[in-house]
């Protein structure tokens, strides 16, 4: 299932806008909250379809029975671009675990790429709900190989994939080797460079966040 979270205008549109303006994306304070942003979002949509349970809650005047999440969710994402999204996902589920994983693209003369995947630490996620944020879904390469990985460390009850920006073709790529995966996603923009690259897209979420890297 695919959620898009600018097809019903919301502030999310104005959130996306900034988040691609040449303009306005160089402020990297401002950058990074707006992706924050969309990960509070989506974490709200989120916490709408996770399984509940009723406890009881002392007042000072009187006790009622309230419900809350049953299975708090595990949280990760791929170093260093999913950081800010990441961020916005935890500030509503502030009690959720968290793992990360450190994939990159390694790049040739030629600025092609292949998936390197040096780093994951993660709790064990089985029997819980597993939130991955990723802020461009791009391929879908890097997301996928990460998954592969996560999902050694148990069978979450749910998957929900999180993404500002993704491309038609990283979604669709992502729905096939995940189908019972929920896909929330900021924006769906039609294609690709034909170096992998989302195109309009906003860029490089990572060098807009923390500033530029050396490629190694």
């Amino acid at each position: 299932m695919v959620t898009i979270l600018s097809d019903q205008f919301s502030l999310v549109n104005s959130w996306i806008n900034d988040l691609r303006n040449v303009e306005v994306q160089n402020d990297r304070m401002k950058f990074r909250r707006n992706m924050e942003r969309i990960g509070e979002i989506a974490a709200f949509e989120i916490s709408k379809g996770l399984e509940q349970k009723e406890v009881e809650v002392t007042t000072p005047l009187d006790k009622l029975k309230v419900k809350e999440i049953a299975v708090q969710p595990v949280i990760t994402t791929i170093l260093r671009a999913g950081v800010p999204l990441f961020e916005g996902i935890l500030n509503y589920f502030d009690k959720a675990d968290c793992g990360f994983v450190a994939a990159y693209r390694k790049h040739d003369a030629n600025d092609y790429f292949s998936i390197k995947q040096d780093y994951l630490t993660c709790p064990n996620i089985d029997g819980r709900p597993l939130i991955v944020a990723d802020p461009m879904l791009a391929t879908g390469a890097s997301l996928i190989e990460a998954l592969k990985d996560l999902l050694n460390h148990g069978k979450p009850t749910q998957l929900h994939i999180v993404a500002a920006i993704g491309s038609k073709q990283g979604v669709e790529t992502l729905q096939k080797a995940y189908p019972e995966a929920h896909i929330w996603v900021g924006a769906v923009d039609e294609s690709l460079t034909s170096k992998g690259y989302i195109t309009p897209g906003l860029g490089d979420a990572g060098d807009l966040s923390y500033g530029e890297k050396l490629q190694r």
